[in-house]
């Protein structure tokens, strides 16, 4: 989403609760500026890509020891 300096100025609260969903750019006279966003959604879609990576039948002793090339 892009908006103006002057429309973050104006609702600043309802563009803070946004970004944290999605990269708010900060235009002025037609160029970004800046950006708002959330510094901990990588880690959140990090997080999400690992679930179901490991089959439920397998042991955490039997992950790591795969992690590890031990199998």
């Amino acid at each position: 989403m892009s908006i103006t300096a002057t429309e973050l100025k104006e609702n600043l609260s309802k563009y803070l609760l946004l970004s944290a969903t999605e990269d708010v750019y900060i235009t002025k006279n037609g160029k970004v500026i800046s950006k708002l966003c959330n510094p901990f959604r990588d880690r959140v879609e990090i997080a999400k890509s690992l679930f179901g990576s490991v089959p439920a039948t397998m042991t955490l002793e039997e992950a790591k020891e795969e992690r590890l090339g031990k199998i």
